[in-house]
């Protein structure tokens, strides 16, 4: 996982601070939002051909590493 998330980058130049995929603007967020709804990483990897199968798995794994780390209120 660590070489995943080394596939992240956070520069406050670029996506206002917000998680990005290294070399490129997607943020981390937008892609895990396009999975949530239901895409799969294939669709993905069609739909952004500057990504490789990685920088969505590193997405994943940086969701992981935050759910781990955080503590998130979720109403019931």
């Amino acid at each position: 996982m660590e070489d995943l998330l080394k596939r992240i980058t956070i520069n406050p130049d670029i996506a206002h601070g917000k998680p990005t995929i290294r070399n490129t603007r997607y943020g981390v967020a937008y892609i895990l939002e396009y999975l949530a709804g239901g895409d799969t990483v294939e669709d993905l990897l069609k739909e952004f051909k500057d990504l490789e199968k990685e920088d969505i798995l590193a997405c994943l794994a940086y969701a992981a590493q935050m759910a781990n780390t955080k503590d998130f209120k979720i109403s019931a």
